[in-house]
């Protein structure tokens, strides 16, 4: 129905009848087909989960704009502002913890871990969050009577896409950009902190398409951005990057008049 109101609207506006379509099949089979019809469509955008998406750039003989996995991170700073830390955490990983946007990840300086992590973890329990948590958090945990799963490898670059989050003290903002950087999906990523050279700091190493400060990540999206109906929201370098909707889409045709110009 949505196809057919989208096909309806475009020809009312003058355009050929049929400029969009459904396949209405869900066999795999017709993706694949779709994926090799090179020269017949221009770019391919899966949305959807990280098979989908991964099995599209390794088997598409037509270019592919990876969208969505987002494991973001929340980077809480030796000079945060804990009474905004924490709504910005809880906001970030509760307010719809299945999207991409959704942080994943929270980091916590080892200097601010003792004031930081109490608050961090009273909030996140009254929001029923399962925390996967490192050694250090564990212990902290333990002091406050709080439930925790001890994280493995695989928490640190896990997309969980619902109330659970991996819990991280690190040793200062160089550890948490390379932990960043090492797990991360290059989506968009935030540093609690009222030190503007950290915050720069930040901005300048970690390789994501959005990077805030001492904002919630969940404000990743096109219509956030102004950018009108969002198409989705790259995760790659080029050529468009982060929250993109059709004008990213817009390609170039140049056309030249002359009067006898040669080229020396």
């Amino acid at each position: 129905m949505i196809a057919r109101t989208l096909d309806r609207a475009a020809c009312a506006a003058g355009l050929p009848s049929h400029l969009i379509q459904m396949i209405e099949t869900t066999d795999r089979s017709a993706t694949d087909e779709m994926l090799h019809l090179h020269g017949l469509i221009d770019v391919i955008i899966p949305r959807g989960g990280s098979g989908l998406i991964h099995h599209c750039v390794e088997n598409s003989s037509v270019p592919v704009i990876e969208t969505g996995l987002g494991n973001c991170h929340i980077y809480v700073h030796k000079d945060a502002d804990l009474s905004i830390a924490v709504p910005i955490v809880v906001n970030a990983k509760c307010q719809r913890p299945g999207v991409c946007n959704a942080a994943e990840s929270l980091l916590v300086d080892r200097s601010i871990a003792d004031q930081a992590l109490p608050l961090l973890f009273d909030a996140l329990v009254s929001h029923n969050v399962t925390m996967h948590v490192d050694e250090a958090t564990a212990q902290r945990a333990q002091r406050c009577d709080v439930a925790f799963v001890a994280a493995t490898e695989d928490d640190w670059a896990k997309e969980y896409l619902g109330l659970e989050m991996s819990i991280k003290v690190v040793d200062g903002i160089d550890e948490a950009i390379d932990h960043i950087n090492r797990y991360g999906t290059g989506h968009s990523e935030s540093i609690i902190t009222t030190n503007a050279e950290a915050s720069q700091l930040f901005s300048q190493r970690v390789d994501a398409a959005v990077i805030y400060t001492n904002a919630s990540t969940r404000f990743t999206d096109g219509g956030m951005f102004g950018l009108g109906a969002e198409i989705g929201i790259s995760t790659q370098k080029l050529h468009v990057r982060g929250p993109f909707a059709v004008e990213a889409l817009t390609t170039y045709k140049y056309v030249m008049q002359g009067t006898g110009q040669v080229r020396a």
